[in-house]
C-alpha cells in the first residue's frame, strides 16, 4: 500500500487510521493541521499519517518551533502522529533533529517511517505488545 493521493480512512491492526493525501494542501502552519484534526475525530481515527513531503521545511528546522507546535496539538486532542516518508536529506543536516527522531520513535505519540507498511509493522507490534 503507497501513500494516497487524498486523505482516506483505513484499519490497520485494529486502529483507525487518517492516511493523508500526498497531494492535498501543504502543512506550513498550526492552522494547517485543523482540517485534518477534524476529519480524524469525524472518522473516529486513532492515527493520523502524514506524508513528510506535505510537511513544511520549517517542520524539519527544528530552532522554527514548527514541530513541536503540530506535535503538541496531536497530544492534546489525544491522537497518535507518524510521519511517512524518506527524511534523509533533512537528518543530515541536523544533529537535533536526528535525536527528535530517534526519542519520537521511542514513543507512542509520534513515529517517523519509512513507508506505510513500516507503519503497519509498527503498529502489529505494539498491538501485540499491548
Amino acid at each position: 500500500m503507497g501513500i494516497p493521493s487524498t486523505d482516506v480512512v483505513t484499519e490497520i491492526s485494529g486502529l483507525r487510521v487518517l492516511l493523508c493525501g500526498a497531494d492535498a494542501v501543504p502543512i506550513a502552519s498550526e492552522g494547517d493541521t485543523d482540517d485534518l484534526l477534524g476529519t480524524a475525530f469525524g472518522e473516529g481515527a486513532d492515527l493520523i499519517a502524514i506524508p513528510a513531503a506535505r510537511l513544511s521545511p520549517d517542520f524539519f528546522r527544528l530552532a522554527s518551533g514548527l514541530a513541536g507546535r503540530i506535535t503538541q496539538r496531536f497530544v492534546n486532542y489525544r491522537l497518535r502522529l507518524a510521519v511517512i516518508g524518506d527524511i534523509s536529506a533533512h537528518l543530515a543536516l541536523s544533529g537535533p533533529l536526528r535525536d527528535f527522531v530517534r526519542e519520537a520513535n521511542g514513543g507512542e505519540s509520534l513515529w517517523f517511517v519509512g513507508t506505510i507498511e513500516e507503519l503497519t509493522e509498527r503498529l502489529r507490534g505494539a498491538a501485540a505488545r499491548g
